[in-house]
């Protein structure tokens, strides 16, 4: 790659995740270590945010819908940190510049159906050139991904044994951004929401055994569970989460470090008493309800004006006080059991995703070498894929919890 005037740039900085992305930069990259700057569409909401730094923060004007501007932008740097969804809207220009341009791309998106368009235009160019392009390195998939990763590693490295099955139970406290709430309406209107129910969406290919299939389905009723001792049901993200991670596995399979033949994964919502089951069935109910809406185009324009808008987000306080925990419980085809736990305090939507997706465009600008597959490797990846053990130690240098062991016993399900 030859010089660039940055290192990184942070695009949708005006944006309410994107403001934030400034602000860490700022407090936690030390200056003369980086050369990074802010970038969007609107150049006095941009101003306005630099002036908090005392106006040290360089400012670049580019509109995500015009591909002359998009180009001028992403050729002054090495990555891009995008913060402006939905993505399947705005992204397509910067994504494409950044293939071309050899620019390494990280994102905070969920929408897994534009990131199979990726994969379709863009993997095989941005492989063969060694361009890292990672979408969904916030909340979501950040911690799914790399906790099922360590799980794999674990089980290979203390039993010299391959994996059968991770899941993972989820517990959160936070508050939803109008971003993220935008994304989730675009999706719906655009008719992205019909293919999210394939569970190998982002898989390189389709070749899944039916047992396989069944033991990764996404869980539909709540349910108790004895993994956890507690009632369990759908989780929200996890028609997100689990596609990604088996891309992962797919892609170390690809590159002859296979999680395990019939490697499943599975995500869950976990409930803790007092009622457990009660809360159970009226968040499913809930989460039932919501997407039903959703799909009736008459009544998308009256939820969006109740829901929070673009730009928008929780108070300081409710994402300050927020926060996250994510066990995973991994499964070694000899019957050992291992357990990861990924947790953190802060908002998971915007504290824990601003600091995810900034450590893992750090990553990338800064220990490009220690990623996995070596400088030349790159396509559309993941969190695991793409940045791996790097991400998982500049996360716990931040505070995050990241810790994995084994479990005492063997698994019901070797026996």
């Amino acid at each position: 790659m030859s010089e660039r005037r940055y290192d990184v740039i942070l695009y949708g900085a005006s944006g309410f995740v994107g403001r934030q992305t400034v602000r860490y930069f700022a407090q936690r990259v030390p200056r003369g270590t980086l050369r990074w700057a802010m970038a969007g569409r609107n150049r006095q909401k941009l101003e306005q945010i630099s002036t908090q730094f005392g106006g040290a923060v360089d400012v670049l004007v580019a509109d995500s819908r015009s591909q002359a501007d998009v180009d001028a932008l992403v050729a002054q740097t090495r990555v891009v940190l995008n913060t402006a969804g939905p993505f399947a809207l705005y992204g397509d220009a910067l994504v494409d510049a950044c293939v071309r341009f050899q620019t390494d791309y990280v994102d905070i998106t969920g929408e897994t159906p534009w990131v199979r368009s990726l994969i379709d235009r863009y993997h095989e160019r941005a492989a063969a050139s060694g361009t890292r392009i990672v979408p969904c390195c916030g909340f979501d998939s950040v911690p799914s991904d790399l906790g099922a990763y360590l799980v794999v590693q674990q089980l290979q490295r203390e039993s010299g044994t391959t994996c059968q099955g991770v899941k993972a139970y989820f517990q959160m406290a936070g508050g939803f951004n109008g971003g993220t709430l935008a994304s989730a309406l675009n999706l719906y209107a655009s008719g992205g929401n019909a293919r999210m129910s394939d569970p190998f969406l982002l898989n390189p290919e389709n070749g899944v055994n039916a047992q396989v299939l069944e033991r990764g389905r996404d869980p539909l009723l709540p349910r108790y569970d004895p993994e956890v001792g507690s009632w369990v049901g759908l989780f929200f993200m996890g028609p997100v989460n689990t596609r990604v991670v088996r891309r992962s596995s797919a892609l170390y399979a690809r590159w002859g470090q296979p999680y395990g033949a019939d490697f499943a994964y599975q995500e869950f919502f976990r409930y803790t008493p007092p009622l457990a089951w009660l809360k159970a069935a009226g968040v499913t109910l809930g989460i039932g309800l919501f997407a039903g809406i959703l799909r009736q185009p008459a009544l998308r324009p009256l939820l969006a004006s109740l829901l929070p808008q673009q730009g928008s987000g929780p108070t300081e306080r409710t994402m300050d006080t927020g926060w996250f925990r994510c066990e995973l419980f991994g499964r070694g085809a000899d019957g050992h059991r291992v357990q990861c736990v990924v947790e953190d305090r802060g908002d998971p939507g915007n504290r824990a995703t601003v600091k995810m997706v900034c450590e893992s465009a750090l990553a990338l600008a800064l220990n490009r070498s220690a990623l996995p597959g070596g400088e030349g490797c790159g396509g559309i990846l993941t969190p695991a894929t793409g940045l791996g053990e790097v991400l998982v130690e500049r996360l716990r240098r931040t505070g995050m919890g990241i810790t994995v062991g084994r479990l005492a016993g063997r698994s019901a399900e070797s026996e």
